[in-house]
C-alpha cells in the first residue's frame, strides 16, 4: 500500500530529538525548543538538516538522502533501527552511507557520511552541511519566523572549525539555548574549512535551496558570522579520495544553556573514535530501554508507525463522513476535559488491565 505521507523515525535520548524521513528530511529539537526548522509538508518534504555533496571535477551535485537535490539515484534505501537511522546511495562510482544517531549521555547528535569511491579514477569530494537555525518553540516561529529570525546571532570558532548559534534574550527571564557545530574527518582533506552563516549567501537571488548558488555554481561560502536576517549553519569541508578508498566525515550539532556547555560538547566529540563510543552507546541505551519497557522490536516499530500518523496528517484514519456530520458540539467539547483539539490525539483502547 503506497503511503499517504513520508514514513518517519523519531531518535531521542529524553531532551534531545530527532525526527527523520526516509528522504532525508525532518528537524533537531532540545526539549521544547526547536534547533532546526521545519514545516509539515507530506507533497514536498522539504524541510530538514542537510548535507549536500559535490564532485569537484565534473560538478555533478546530490544530496546525501534523496532531499533536498532531488536527483535520481542509482540505488537508495533508508533504514530505521532503535538506535539509528541510515541512508545509503549510489550515485555513479560513489557510494554514500549516512549514519543518524542521538548521543545518550549528551544533548547532541551526530550525521556522519562513509563516502566510497568505486572508481577508476581520484575523486574531489565537497560535503557541504544546511540547517535553518530557530533556538525557539516551533508555533512561536510559524506564527511569526521573520520576526523570530532577528534574535539569533553566529559566531565561528577558528581553533576548533566550530560554529556557534544562541538567541538573544529579550528579558532576564528567558532562558538562553546555544547549538555548535562541528565537523570531524578522517581522510584527506582537501583546503580549508568553510562556512556560512546567512541564508540569503547560501542560496543566492532567485534561487532555492534545490539549485542554490553555494552548492550548484560552486561558490565559495562566505566565512562571515554574526547578527544576520535569515541565520543558517553550513560547513564544508573537501576530501579526496582514491579508486577503492573511503573516507567518513561526522557532523555534530550539540545544545546546551550556556557557550561554555557547547563548547565542553565541542572539546569532547571533535574526535575520530567520538563515533563509535556514540554507537555502541546509542545501541545500549535503546535495547535497555525495550527491556525496561517491556517492549519487543516489532511492537518498537509500531509505536514509530503511530508517531507518523501524528507528525503528518492522515485523512484515511477519519472517521466516515456520515459520522462526523452527526457531531454537534465542536472542538469546544473537548476544553473541559483540559484538551485543546488543536493537536492530533491517539486514542488508546486497552484490551485488559
Amino acid at each position: 500500500m503506497e503511503a499517504r505521507s513520508p514514513r518517519t523515525h523519531l531518535l531521542s535520548n529524553g531532551s534531545y530529538s530527532v525526527m527523520l524521513t526516509a528522504a532525508g528530511s525532518g528537524y533537531s529539537r532540545w526539549g521544547e525548543v526547536a534547533l532546526t526548522r521545519w514545516r509539515e509538508d507530506p507533497t514536498c518534504d522539504p524541510w530538514g538538516y542537510y548535507v549536500f555533496l559535490r564532485d569537484v571535477v565534473d560538478g555533478r551535485v546530490w544530496s546525501a538522502g534523496y532531499q533536498p537535490v532531488g536527483c535520481q539515484p542509482d540505488s537508495y534505501e533508508a533504514a530505521f533501527f532503535e538506535d539509528r537511522a541510515q541512508i545509503t546511495r549510489r550515485d555513479g562510482p560513489i557510494l554514500t552511507s549516512t549514519e543518524i544517531l542521538v548521543s545518550p549521555e549528551d544533548d547532541a547528535e551526530v550525521r556522519r557520511l562513509t563516502v566510497t569511491n568505486e572508481g577508476n579514477r581520484t575523486r574531489e569530494i565537497e560535503l557541504t552541511t544546511y540547517a535553518e537555525v530557530v533556538l525557539a518553540a516551533p508555533a512561536a516561529d510559524s506564527a511569526h519566523p521573520a520576526f523570530s529570525k532577528l534574535f539569533v546571532q553566529t559566531e565561528f570558532i577558528a581553533d576548533s572549525g566550530t560554529l556557534l548559534a544562541t538567541r538573544r534574550v529579550r528579558d532576564s527571564g528567558e532562558p538562553q539555548v546555544w547549538v555548535a557545530l562541528i565537523s570531524a574527518l578522517e581522510g584527506e582533506a582537501i583546503g580549508g574549512l568553510q562556512f556560512e552563516t546567512d541564508r540569503a549567501r547560501f542560496l543566492g537571488r532567485g534561487h532555492e535551496l534545490r539549485n542554490a548558488v553555494s552548492i550548484v555554481d560552486a561558490r565559495p561560502l562566505s566565512n562571515t558570522a554574526g547578527t544576520v536576517l535569515d541565520p543558517v549553519l553550513a560547513l564544508r569541508r573537501r576530501v579526496k579520495i582514491a579508486p577503492g578508498e573511503t573516507a567518513r566525515i561526522a557532523f555534530w550539532l550539540g545544545a546546551g544553556a550556556s557557550r561554555a556547555a557547547v563548547l565542553a560538547l565541542v572539546d569532547k566529540y571533535r574526535g575520530a573514535a567520538a563515533f563509535e563510543r556514540t554507537q555502541r552507546l546509542a545501541r545500549a541505551h535503546a535495547e535497555a530501554q525495550l527491556r525496561t519497557l517491556g517492549l519487543g522490536v516489532d511492537e518498537a516499530r509500531q509505536f514509530q508507525r503511530i508517531a507518523n500518523r501524528v507528525l503528518y496528517a492522515d485523512s484515511s484514519l477519519r472517521a466516515p463522513r456520515d459520522i462526523l456530520d452527526k457531531n454537534q458540539l465542536g472542538q469546544s467539547v473537548l476544553w473541559a476535559l483540559g484538551i485543546s483539539g488543536d493537536l492530533p490525539i491517539v486514542l488508546v483502547s486497552i484490551d485488559r488491565e
